[in-house]
């Protein structure tokens, strides 16, 4: 061996350990480039390029140590290169290679017949085709038994790996209380510096995901501060950057950092549009569309949506909401209910609800909207989520206001209220504010309605929501404009129509309400104007310039 090869071989090495991945990529290259590897330090090279975000070259560089280990009789190192070329292949969606190179290794392994660790990772591409194909509970008896091959083993990289699949199945598959706890065990072996760097990535990014797609939170958050410290310690990193940096710009979001949020998701756009991770990179535009939507710069949420589309991902509600933002109630409706309807996923199905709600009361179907809300209630409940606990709190309180009961509203938009202000979410709490505002109001208490809504518009103003901080200020110029006498712009728009003559069945149809809620609105009415009968309604309404 020539000494600048063996200078090369020792600092491509000593970079490894240091995860200082170009430098390590650089060395072993140039050492490779002088007399081809041993089978041993091509795998180094190719962790280095997996982790510059060279994902092709970092397959040919495993195929290559693979046939130096078949040749070489080291028949589970071989199986373990196949294993990582067909989960590579598996990921960016090149299934028919994937599957080869799969089969490859578990012949390779029947072959050998040892009782060994590389028997529970061949578990796990049959747990995640037993989990495409609905058998959940059979995957995650298979990912637990590769756990426990893990753990048999002393393999911290299968364990950490299983834990994380049987984790993640049971969690998104309704069993909670149960995934929960393995994912943070998996999180917890991925931290512990003993796994190798692509399989703590993996983990990584899966439990985070996993958090993201069960509503939790604060769990997201926790691990997601990890990830993101991980990867500030390789400066050099490319892989998972992308990925951390979606998860981030959601978190900022949720916090109220928008400026911050839209800068990191456009990071994860660039860095995943180069590594062509298509659904990521569509995670990212749809995340930077919620953005420019909140922040009412309509144009950039259209074209950062269509991008999302592009790459493969249906970007609603958010699409929906930018519609009925617009005042295209009909258009948002349209595209809710159909986006809703084909939607069968419980985790996706709740992301949709909130949003189903509130452009269903837009449009007066409020039937529709308390069918969503039970709903939300019940996977709520099933996922044990603080989140969507107060998005169906907020989504009753929506739902009995429309009804006419401001009473029975009251008391789900305080329990919202509450969980909002619990996850530290300030542009939710400030629009959970709006509708305490518009309850208080119903029942008579103005002062405390205007105290809700000036809350709320110094919320939105801090937050950048110009359009919501508008309408805001809208309302607080119409409570100072004239006396409605605490009747709601519903209500007002109800005796409107009753001092016309027209019908309860009629007002319903000009409305688009049920009767039912007309007969609630007239309650109501009769109630702060102090009045018993049509009639008398109309006349003070004529008296008091009310119509």
């Amino acid at each position: 061996m020539s000494p600048s090869r063996s200078s090369a071989l020792e600092q491509g090495r000593e970079a490894y350990a240091r995860r200082a991945w170009k430098e390590s990529y650089e060395q072993l290259s140039r050492a490779d480039g002088d007399s081809p590897l041993a089978a041993g330090d091509l795998e180094l090279l190719a962790v280095a390029a997996y982790m510059l975000g060279r994902d092709d070259e970092s397959r040919a560089l495993l195929e290559r140590a693979h046939h130096l280990y078949v040749e070489a009789g080291e028949t589970l190192r071989a199986v373990r290169c196949a294993f990582w070329i067909g989960m590579s292949l598996a990921l960016g969606g090149e299934t028919g290679p994937a599957g080869g190179w799969l089969g490859r290794a578990q012949r390779l392994l029947d072959r050998d017949g040892r009782d060994c660790a590389e028997r529970g990772y061949m578990l796990l591409p049959l747990a995640f085709r037993q989990e495409a194909g609905g058998e959940w509970e059979a995957a995650a008896a298979t990912a637990a038994r590769a756990a426990e091959i893990g753990q048999r083993f002393g393999d911290d990289d299968l364990f950490a790996l299983a834990a994380q699949v049987q984790g993640h199945v049971l969690a998104t598959h309704g069993r909670v209380g149960e995934g929960l706890p393995l994912l943070d065990e998996a999180m917890v072996a991925a931290t512990s510096g003993a796994e190798s760097p692509i399989v703590t990535g993996i983990v990584y990014c899966g439990v985070i995901l996993a958090c993201v797609e069960t509503y939790e939170v604060r769990r997201a958050q926790e691990w997601t501060e990890v990830l993101t410290r991980w990867c500030a310690e390789q400066p050099q990193l490319v892989a998972f950057t992308g990925r951390c940096l979606i998860h981030r710009a959601e978190i900022l979001q949720h916090r109220g950092d928008w400026p911050h949020a839209l800068e990191e998701a456009r990071q994860a756009g660039e860095r995943l549009v180069q590594g062509l991770n298509r659904p990521a990179t569509a995670q990212a535009f749809y995340r930077q569309g919620e953005l420019h939507r909140l922040r009412n710069d309509v144009a950039a949420a259209e074209k950062a949506y269509r991008a999302a589309s592009r790459h493969g991902f249906e970007p609603q509600p958010g699409l929906a909401l930018l519609r009925l933002a617009a005042g295209r109630a009909d258009a948002a409706a349209a595209a809710i209910r159909r986006s809703l309807g084909e939607t069968g996923d419980r985790s996706r199905r709740a992301g949709l609800l909130p949003a189903f709600v509130e452009i269903m009361l837009a449009v007066g179907d409020v039937e529709a909207a308390r069918e969503a809300c039970r709903e939300l209630e019940q996977v709520s409940a099933e996922y044990g989520s603080a989140m969507l606990a107060a998005a169906a709190a907020n989504a009753w309180g929506a739902v009995r206001l429309a009804d006419g009961d401001p009473a029975g509203a009251l008391g789900d938009l305080r329990r919202a209220s509450h969980g909002w202000q619990e996850l530290e979410a300030p542009y939710e709490a400030a629009r959970t504010r709006v509708l305490l505002a518009q309850a208080c109001r119903e029942l008579g208490d103005a002062d405390s309605a205007v105290l809700e809504l000036e809350a709320a518009r110094q919320t939105f103003g801090d937050l950048g929501a110009v359009s919501e901080g508008a309408r805001v200020s809208e309302l607080l110029g119409e409570a100072g404009a004239r006396d409605a006498h605490g009747l709601t712009r519903r209500e007002l728009e109800v005796l409107n129509l009753v001092s016309e003559g027209l019908s309860n069945r009629e007002i319903a149809g000009a409305l688009v309400i049920s009767e039912h809620t007309v007969a609630r609105h007239l309650q109501n009415i009769f109630r702060k104007l102090g009045v018993s009968s049509r009639t008398a309604a109309s006349a003070f309404a004529h008296e008091h310039d009310l119509v």
